[in-house]
């Protein structure tokens, strides 16, 4: 499988041995990330390539997956998803990697580098690659929501429209009480 990877400064270390290691188990690793360690670059550059490789390759019918990583994963995570086919999912346990392809079939994972011990992460990284999409029908039906939106900002009907003109102004309602429930 090719694995597509980035990160910025605080992450080029972890990358470096993440490199090795997926190599070590078979994988074509392609590096988006720098070349050189520097405290002021900045991730979304280095990731957002990263998840557009990903998304040209499956198109291209290339079997393929993206880690991006940082000091939390998050802004790594926001980056990735900026790209059109891209779902990129933040992962911080074996369970959320899991899930991430499983229910989601995302094709991009988000870890922290400074968050866990490289071991944590590597674990983590390996049960996102070795798990597949489940392909359930309520699954398959959500990623084709999120992938009309994405498409052309379509939405399933908002189930509190009660078909007045768009805009107006919902009527009131009583304040919710929370010891009523």
């Amino acid at each position: 499988m090719r694995i597509h990877i980035a990160t910025d400064h605080a992450g080029l270390e972890f990358s470096t041995q993440l490199q090795h290691h997926l190599a070590e188990a078979g994988h074509d690793v392609v590096d988006h990330g720098p070349i050189e360690y520097d405290a002021l670059d900045d991730y979304p550059a280095f990731c957002i390539r990263a998840a557009q490789a990903v998304v040209r390759d499956q198109q291209a019918g290339i079997e393929t997956l993206g880690v991006v990583f940082g000091g939390s994963g998050n802004g790594e995570q926001i980056a990735a998803n900026k790209v059109h086919g891209a779902r990129a999912a933040l992962v911080w346990n074996l369970a959320t990697a899991e899930l991430a392809r499983e229910h989601n079939d995302a094709n991009v994972i988000a870890v922290g580098a400074r968050q866990h011990t490289f071991d944590e992460a590597v674990s983590f990284i390996d049960r996102f690659i070795e798990t597949p999409f489940s392909g359930e029908e309520r699954h398959a039906r959500r990623i084709g929501q999120l992938a009309a939106y994405e498409a052309d900002g379509s939405l399933l009907p908002d189930p509190r429209d009660d078909g007045r003109e768009a805009g107006v102004p919902l009527p009131a309602r009583d304040s919710f009480d929370p010891e009523a429930g």
